[in-house]
């Protein structure tokens, strides 16, 4: 930028424009404009901050035109800026008042200090107009992995020239042990473009779990096809990683196409990844055929489906559970971030253990509530019964069936459970008097007194309390922090409503508060309807 002289001929000026424009790769005109922006700073400096001067540069030419503009106004109270609409009309007859007269200004030779002043404004309109260049270009390509070559290293931060751009490689998104030196080349993924003070910053992940599965994209011609689909990734970066991939053809497998003959194409992205191993698994959508998938190379021998919670349970053998886990819970964790699904492993002996402490809990329930013998009681438990209400309101002729009951043994342990219900339900009712909760609660269809007493205790006492509740403020929501699952409690427990059914009784809450109306109910039914259908075009 040291030939940006104000002094240039006009040939030169035309030159210097062209060659700007094609090294930051900018508009031609971008560069006459900062140049005309220039010598109007500098020719201020010459005449008079106070006068209003334009300068104009002619794109083939490159002759410099300078004028002063001067409005008209019928009593001038500024001579630099201001023209009687007397004299605009010797030099304009049809001027009138708030016009604009052109007066032109002779050419000058400006000194050192204004040539530099204006060579800064120059300097500065060009780096700011190949910023906005920069964020144009690269603010459509996130997503996208980029090659660059390191130009330095600050603080464990690499960046990254891109040719028309610089970017960055932050420390938390650079492979763990991997060093970069300058000139090395460097692959990564671009997951953030923005706008700052600084102008626009570019942001590379190595560490992002996008940035294998474009990997993969690169290496199997399958997956660029849309043959094969990556339905998710989890990344513990540098360690290890599982993709899970399902082929639209039925005649592709898209576990041995991701392989690649001899391992070349997963080699491939491993080596790229600085030695990372990747599990390729199969998808599924069923969630506990997939969750087995994901967690090989572990065996499961049994899996419990918690749907709500989106929570599991698996079975493992016992000289299996570390594989399962992993080390320091890797593969488990994995899975899970994988799977979306909160997984708890158990071993045959804890699962058999914790069956046997549940057999124990439910025979002593039976035996203390219905006042029966040890035997009976197990006889409930063994039969699968796991609640008084169950034994309550069943078919009387599935208890009576089990072997050793007859008719009138069914017809009492029936009798004895519905008499405790009813006096619990009277102790509950007592207990909702005290708590002083609104009547007018019990409205909302699914609301039992269990729970009507659980809001109470909860100081939501009417239908403006419950109205304003939230869902998960009922039923509990997950937290997944940092590949952790953490699960926060709600006002009832996961077993005694779904968020669903929670959500239904809020927004019927909030029609009879009369904060909506059912036509808005309706309508915003339909428009999740809507909503649901385009997901499902997608």
């Amino acid at each position: 930028m040291s030939q940006l002289g104000i002094s240039a001929n006009r040939l030169e000026l035309l030159q210097i424009a062209d060659s700007v424009a094609r090294e930051k790769a900018i508009d031609r005109m971008v560069v006459i404009g900062a140049m005309e922006d220039a010598i109007q700073r500098a020719a201020r400096s010459r005449y008079g901050s106070e006068n209003e001067i334009r300068a104009q540069i002619d794109p083939i030419t490159g002759e410099i035109l300078l004028s002063r503009l001067l409005e008209v106004v019928e009593t001038v109270e500024m001579e630099a800026v201001q023209i009687s609409l007397k004299e605009a009309k010797k030099r304009n007859p049809e001027a009138i008042l708030g016009d604009f007269i052109s007066e032109h200004l002779p050419p000058v030779d400006f000194g050192r200090i204004a040539a530099q002043n204006a060579k800064q404004v120059i300097v500065q309109k060009v780096r700011e107009a190949e910023r906005e260049r920069q964020y144009e270009e690269f603010k459509d390509r996130v997503g996208e992995i980029v090659h660059g070559v390191v130009k330095r290293v600050e603080y464990g931060n690499i960046i990254v020239d891109l040719g028309r751009g610089e970017a960055v490689v932050r420390r938390d998104e650079a492979l763990p042990r991997e060093n970069f030196r300058n000139g090395d080349r460097i692959r990564a993924y671009i997951f953030d473009v923005r706008q700052e003070q600084r102008g626009p910053q570019i942001f590379l992940s190595r560490t992002h779990p996008q940035f294998m599965a474009k990997l993969f994209s690169q290496e199997v011609p399958e997956i660029y096809d849309g043959i094969i689909e990556i339905k998710s990734v989890s990344r513990d970066p540098g360690s290890r990683a599982k993709i899970a991939v399902l082929s639209t053809d039925s005649s592709i497998d898209p576990v041995g196409a991701c392989v690649g003959m001899r391992g070349s194409r997963v080699q491939a992205v491993v080596n790229e990844l600085q030695g990372e191993k990747i599990d390729i698994i199969q998808w599924s959508p069923d969630a506990a055929t997939f969750i087995v998938n994901a967690l090989a190379p572990a065996e499961v021998i049994k899996v419990i489906l918690d749907e709500d919670a989106e929570r599991i349970e698996v079975v493992v053998p016992d000289e299996q559970l570390s594989l399962a886990i992993g080390r320091r819970g890797q593969n488990v964790r994995l899975a899970s971030q994988l799977t979306g699904w909160d997984i708890d492993i158990l071993t045959e002996s804890d699962e058999s253990e914790r069956r046997q402490v549940e057999f124990t809990q439910r025979s002593e329930l039976f035996a203390s509530v219905l006042d029966v013998d040890e035997m009976i009681a197990q006889l409930l438990a063994s039969e699968g019964f796991s609640t008084i209400d169950e034994v309550a309101f069943v078919a009387m002729e599935e208890i009576a069936e089990i072997e050793g009951f007859d008719e009138d043994t069914a017809v009492e342990l029936q009798t004895r459970a519905r008499e405790h219900i009813e006096k619990h339900e009277n102790e509950l009712k007592i207990k909702l008097t005290e708590l002083k909760v609104a009547e007018e609660l019990s409205e909302i269809p699914g609301l039992t007194t269990k729970l009507l007493v659980k809001l109470g205790e909860n100081d939501i006492k009417n239908m403006e309390d419950f109205a304003g509740c939230a869902t998960d403020e009922l039923t509990g929501w997950i937290e997944r922090k940092d590949g952790e699952v953490v699960h926060h409690a709600g006002i009832f427990s996961a077993n005694e409503i779904s968020p669903a059914d929670a959500e239904a009784m809020i927004m019927l809450a909030r029609v009879k508060a009369g904060w909506i109306t059912e036509e808005d109910l309706d309508g915003s039914e339909g428009d999740e309807d809507a909503i649901a259908k385009d997901e499902e075009t997608e």
